[in-house]
């Protein structure tokens, strides 16, 4: 899986080049090839134009479903789909979560000349064969449009087409969709992503002047490529800075940004594109969801906590004197950019922040993640980032609103969130959710719903990548009653998320003060 995907999937109307392009996709990568109407015809015993005269389209789209569940299992597979079989959300989702989906597209006076006189295609079988093309076109544009990559075979050029896609293959390119209540959005996740920025957004149909979001750290570094790549796709840009640091993670941060969106003309149909780290995220994504009752919001994550955590899930939030977070809104992003080629510059201890939430979800949800950490795998591998970034689409798409499941992500929190009060927030959160998943972990195993393996375990793969296991020097009281503060807090009770193995955790509200300072205390011990 170094390489990003399992699996190629070519789809698009037909008369794009399917299954011509992916044969030879499969030949560069030594892979095997299927045709998925070929495998249809065989397993029938007979034509497709058959399948729909004799039983119906529907008999032949529930062949194709099952089909795409089966075929999703597979590796080191090029698929070449049928032009409708994508159409199906369901059919998509089970082809992408492990293959790279790309679709080909073609204009339309070439697309008819290919196929106005093919007899092996039933879906346009009409007395207006040409109005039929045209009407089953615009039908199925919407759902091609959810396709992340889109290739034109209308030159048709010999071999170029298929050297795209090998190329787009070994870039480790990856598409997280992420289903939410204003609809479905992608996360992309591989390199160079942000010189491809400007096409990406265009096929979100987002043309409106872009307001960049950024600070003086981050900008010199990734906003040039990120312009020229919104630039090449004939976007407008206007630059809009704010000052670096959660110090200004506030409403008047946020006020100055609306000036700046004024002075540089932003309306309604622009887009807002954050920058840099989660308070860049936090503040512009914010922005955009006030600025003009809502405009369209890009996140362009430069940090690996970022990138994991909170460009994903549609929240966003400026502090306020009396506390963090404490004003915000969902506002889910059009796209997210998860390019890696940003963290090559982000701090050692900045990288180590992220990884201790990357760790995080391996035990909530992923024990493979979590097993590639034990051996001493990096986050920034594709998959691997693809993979922890999964965990969190997973849970805020069964909760967007943080009803209730989300919580889970809070393993750690409870206790790392204390002790960042405690220290006046100069120790990082990712050190801060590193101790707290340790003393979790001792929680639960006190409590009998975990083996004293797990602990050990997981304190052993955090210290593996550097992170800190032992607890400050703080009395156990103490951190008690900074827990007490915790936002989190529901109905007046601390809750806790205890791990009972890899990749099962549960809430808890029922956690006595008397176990949480036995841990809090053994743990103190043990770091004097």
């Amino acid at each position: 899986m170094g390489n990003g995907y399992r699996n190629i999937v070519i789809t698009g109307f037909m008369g794009t080049g399917k299954s011509r392009n992916g044969r030879q996709v499969a030949q560069r990568l030594g892979w095997e090839f299927i045709d998925m109407d070929a495998v249809i015809e065989a397993r029938a015993g007979k034509a497709i134009a058959d399948i729909f005269a004799q039983d119906g389209e529907p008999a032949f789209r529930r062949m194709e479903a099952d089909l795409c569940r089966e075929l999703a299992e597979r590796e080191h597979v090029v698929i070449s789909t049928g032009g409708g079989a994508l159409v199906d959300d369901a059919n998509r989702r089970a082809l992408s979560r492990n293959g790279l989906v790309i679709c080909l597209d073609c204009e339309f006076p070439e697309l008819w000349r290919r196929l106005s006189q093919a007899q092996d295609r039933p879906m346009l079988y009409a007395d207006d064969r040409r109005a039929r093309m045209e009407e089953l076109l615009a039908r199925r544009a919407p759902a091609y449009q959810k396709i992340a990559y889109h290739l034109d075979t209308t030159e048709n050029q010999a071999g170029e087409v298929a050297e795209a896609i090998v190329r787009l293959w070994q870039a480790g390119a990856r598409v997280i969709a992420v289903r939410g209540p204003a609809g479905e959005y992608p996360i992309h996740v591989g390199r160079r992503l942000l010189a491809q920025a400007g096409e990406l957004l265009r096929q979100r149909e987002l043309r409106g002047k872009v307001g960049l979001v950024s600070n003086a750290t981050v900008a010199p570094l990734h906003a040039p490529a990120l312009e020229a790549g919104l630039r090449q796709a004939g976007l407008d840009v206007a630059r809009c800075l704010m000052p670096d640091g959660e110090i200004h993670k506030t409403l008047e941060t946020v006020r100055d940004l609306y000036d700046q969106f004024v002075a540089a003309g932003l309306a309604r149909d622009s887009a807002i594109v954050a920058l840099g780290g989660g308070v860049v995220g936090d503040v512009a994504g914010f922005a955009a969801a006030t600025y003009m009752r809502g405009v369209a919001l890009v996140q362009a994550p430069t940090t690996l906590l970022a990138m994991v955590d909170s460009s994903v899930g549609g929240k966003t939030a400026v502090d306020l004197p009396a506390g963090k977070n404490l004003v915000g809104a969902f506002k889910q992003a059009e796209l997210v950019l998860a390019d890696l080629d940003t963290l090559e510059t982000l701090p050692p201890a900045e990288l180590r922040s992220g990884l201790a939430e990357a760790i995080k979800h391996g035990v909530i949800a992923a024990p493979a993640l979590f097993e590639h950490f034990e051996r001493g795998g990096s986050a920034t591998e594709p998959w691997a980032l693809a993979e922890a970034i999964q965990v969190k689409v997973d849970v805020v798409e069964e909760d967007p609103y943080e009803q209730g499941q989300r919580a889970v992500l809070n393993l750690g929190h409870t206790f790392g969130h204390a002790l960042e009060k405690l220290s006046d927030f100069r120790l990082r959160h990712g050190d801060a959710v590193s101790i707290g998943m340790v003393a979790a972990a001792r929680l639960a195993v006190a409590l009998g719903l975990a083996e004293r393996a797990l602990a050990e375990r997981i304190g052993a793969c955090l210290r593996l990548h550097g992170l800190p296991t032992a607890l400050p020097a703080h009395a156990p009281e103490t951190i008690w009653e900074a827990m007490g503060s915790d936002k989190k807090k529901l109905g007046g009770r601390l809750r806790f998320v205890l791990p009972r193995a890899i990749g099962d955790v549960i809430i808890s509200d029922e956690v006595s003060r008397e176990a949480a300072l036995s841990v809090l205390q053994a743990m103190r011990e043990e770091a004097t």
